[in-house]
Order: structure tokens, then sequence, then C-alpha cells
């Protein structure tokens, strides 16, 4: 494992508390309008109460996950946790433009094989053979690091 970082991806504490709050601002809002005047009775009283508190704990998620900073060694993407999310040998193309499915501010990397779909929401995912990068991030440090990527791509062919 190097210890070479090429480029790191990390979301600031504001930007973390806000998309924190728009996310409890939801549940608070669906808890509120059970709680208030559901029209449907007690069956749609327990759906928007359901979904509250859903999104509280999404809330909760969200937070500990934007938490995590990316990092681009000449070897891998990894978390500073350990988990690696994807080798740079196992790295086919990066897609940033602007129809391209990705995170907002981010970016997607599509990989040579598939892998298990993983999630961190606000910070990147994976599905198949994508790993998307964004949401919460801003976006000059994930084009910081989507360019570090490409050319290191770049280099290897």
């Amino acid at each position: 494992m190097s210890e070479t970082v090429v480029a790191q991806v990390a979301c600031s504490m504001g930007r973390r508390l806000s998309s924190v709050v728009i996310v409890a601002g939801l549940g608070v809002t669906l808890l509120w309008l059970a709680v208030a005047e559901a029209p449907g009775g007690v069956f749609w009283r327990a759906i928007l109460a359901l979904m509250g508190v859903a999104a509280l704990l999404f809330a909760g998620r969200v937070y500990r996950a934007t938490d995590a900073v990316l990092l681009l060694t000449p070897e891998d993407l990894r978390d500073d946790r350990g988990r690696v999310l994807a080798r740079v040998d196992e790295m086919a193309g990066v897609e940033r433009g602007m129809f391209a499915f990705k995170p907002s501010n981010g970016f997607v990397l599509r990989l040579k094989s598939s892998a298990a779909p993983a999630w961190q929401p606000g910070l990147w995912w994976r599905w198949g053979n994508r790993l998307a990068v964004g949401g919460v991030p801003s976006g000059h440090m994930a084009r910081a690091m989507a360019d570090a990527i490409q050319i290191t791509l770049d280099d290897r062919h």
C-alpha cells in the first residue's frame, strides 16, 4: 500500500451539514405531516411516519459516510479507512461529461470488471462495472481526482 497520495476528495463541514439538514428537514416534514393532518386516515399517517423516520436515519448515514476522505494513490482509489474502491489496473476510463450518468460535481469510473454493489451516500457508489464519486464533495476536488486518474490511464496506454 503506497503512502503517496496523488489526489484526494473530501467533504467540507459546511457541505456535509447542509446535505444532512436537507435530508433531516424532509424527515421532520414527513413526521409533521403524519401528526398534523394526513388525508386518508391511519394508514397514510403510518406511511408518512415511517418515511419520516427513514429519512432521519438516512440523514445520519449521510453524515457518517461523508466524513470519509477518498485517496487516489498510484496503486488504487481507497478511502482513509482503508477500504479499496478500485485498483488503478482495473480502471478502464473516466466519464465526466454533461450527459454522463454521474453524481453532482462528480465523475464515473468505468472498471474492467464488475464488483459487488456498494454505496456511501453523498460520497460514492459502485454498481457493476461503474464507480461514481461525487455528490457532497466540491466539484474542484472531484475534477482534480478525475484529471489525475485520466492522466494515469493515458500514461498507461
